[in-house]
């Protein structure tokens, strides 16, 4: 499963960071990162949670 962030749509809300800490983060500047792009099997349902958590509907796994 691969994890992504589309910047332009990403506000900030950080409800990624909150549900999957092991794979999203906030950035200096307040918006969300991704740091484990190749999402390990264990961080699988709650990387799926977080994207669908997202209020921008930023954050896409597949």
């Amino acid at each position: 499963m691969r994890a992504a962030v589309d910047e332009d749509r990403c506000r900030g809300h950080g409800v990624c960071s909150t549900v999957c800490p092991e794979v999203f983060d906030l950035g200096d500047d307040g918006y969300a990162v991704v740091l484990l792009p190749d999402v390990p099997p264990e961080y699988e349902p709650a990387a799926r949670t977080a994207a669908a958590s997202c209020p921008e509907r930023a954050v896409a796994v597949d």
